[in-house]
C-alpha cells in the first residue's frame, strides 16, 4: 500500500460473505477489481480486530483497477438467516466512486449484486448520482458517479468503472456522540450536515416518504471519510457471534499519522503487519460507539 495516503483517508473495507467463491465472481468479474492477495485469515489478525473466531476464515483482498490504495477484503463467514442491512447500528453501507452510473443497472444483470437503489439524484445534493446494492453477504453498496466537489469537501472522480471506497457510512444511534468520538479520538474534523428524506432508511423502516433524517460528514479538511446518521428508535444493535467480524459491512480500516498520538482503547496493542495490505506498518483496531469495528494503519513513522 502506497502514495496517497493522509491521516484519516479509507483504505480499506471489510465484508462478510457467505460464499467466497462467488462473492470474487461478483467483485472481480462482475465490478472488475482485481485480486491481490488470497488465503486464510491469520489468528493473531483477528484476535487484534475483537474476532478471535474469524480465525482461519478464507479471505480474499482485492483493488481497483485504477490502482488506488484502497482495498476489499472479503472474508467467508456464515450469514445469519435474519440479517437485513440498513436495520442495525454499525457500518451501514461502503461508498465507491464509479463511472457512468446509469449503465450499471444492466452490468449486474446476472451478479449477485442486488440492485435497491437504482441511480438517482438525492435531494439537495447535486454533487453525485448514488445507486445502491446488496451482495450476498446482504452488504450494502453505494456505487457513486461523482459530478462535482461540495462546498465543504473534495469528491474523487473515478479513474476505473469501479474505483475505490471514499465515504464510508455508519448508523447511530446518538449522532452527535458518534461525531464527539471521531473528533476527540481519531482526531478528525466534523463538517456540514443535511437533513433529507432518505429513501433507503424510509423504506426498511417503513417511514414514509416524509421522514426526514439529519446525516452529519466528518472528515480531514476536505477529505470525506464517514457519513454519520441517526437512525430512527427502530433500529437494533447489530446480531451474531461477538468473537466473529460483523454480517455485511463488517469493519473499516483507516490511515493515521501516529497510533501513539490517538487517545484510543485498542483492542490489542499495535503490531507491524507484512503483506500486500500492511506493508510493515504498525495496525491496531479500535471500536467506535456504534459497535463499529475501525482498523487503524499507521502511516507517519
Amino acid at each position: 500500500m502506497s502514495g496517497g495516503l493522509q491521516h484519516g483517508r479509507i483504505v480499506g473495507g471489510v465484508i462478510s460473505t457467505p460464499d467466497l467463491d462467488a462473492a470474487m465472481a461478483d467483485y472481480h468479474g462482475c465490478l472488475g477489481l482485481t485480486v491481490v492477495e488470497q488465503g486464510l485469515l491469520d489468528g493473531d489478525l483477528a484476535v487484534s480486530w475483537g474476532c478471535p473466531k474469524s480465525a482461519g476464515a478464507r479471505f480474499a483482498m482485492l483493488q481497483p483497477a485504477s490502482g488506488a490504495p484502497c482495498f476489499i477484503r472479503l472474508v467467508e463467514a456464515v450469514l445469519p438467516p435474519d440479517f437485513t442491512p440498513t436495520r442495525t447500528y454499525g457500518w451501514a453501507a461502503y461508498e465507491l466512486t464509479v463511472q457512468h452510473v446509469f449503465g450499471w443497472p444492466d452490468r449486474l444483470q446476472g451478479s449477485g449484486f442486488d440492485i435497491v437503489g437504482p441511480p438517482k439524484a438525492l435531494e439537495g445534493l447535486p454533487y453525485f448520482v448514488p445507486m445502491q446494492v446488496t451482495g450476498r453477504g446482504r452488504e450494502m453498496i453505494y456505487l457513486n458517479e461523482v459530478a462535482d466537489n461540495t462546498p465543504t469537501s473534495d469528491l474523487p472522480r473515478a479513474q476505473s468503472p469501479v474505483d475505490h471506497i471514499f465515504i464510508v457510512i455508519l448508523a447511530t444511534p446518538d449522532r452527535e456522540a458518534s461525531l464527539d468520538w471521531f473528533e476527540k479520538t481519531l482526531k478528525l474534523d466534523i463538517s456540514s450536515s443535511y437533513t433529507l428524506a432518505y429513501s433507503m432508511i424510509n423504506n426498511v423502516f417503513g417511514l414514509g416518504s416524509d421522514y426526514r433524517t439529519t446525516i452529519t460528514m466528518v472528515q480531514k479538511g476536505r477529505l470525506p471519510i464517514v457519513e454519520v446518521d441517526d437512525y430512527p428508535p427502530q433500529a437494533t444493535v447489530r446480531q451474531g457471534d461477538p468473537e466473529m467480524l460483523p454480517p455485511g459491512n463488517a469493519m473499516i480500516t483507516l490511515a493515521v499519522d501516529d497510533l501513539d498520538a490517538l487517545d484510543a482503547d485498542f483492542i490489542a496493542p499495535p503490531v507491524r503487519r507484512e503483506g500486500v495490505f500492511y506493508s510493515g506498518r504498525r495496525a491496531a483496531t479500535v471500536r467506535g460507539l456504534a459497535g463499529e469495528l475501525i482498523e487503524l494503519i499507521e502511516i507517519g513513522r
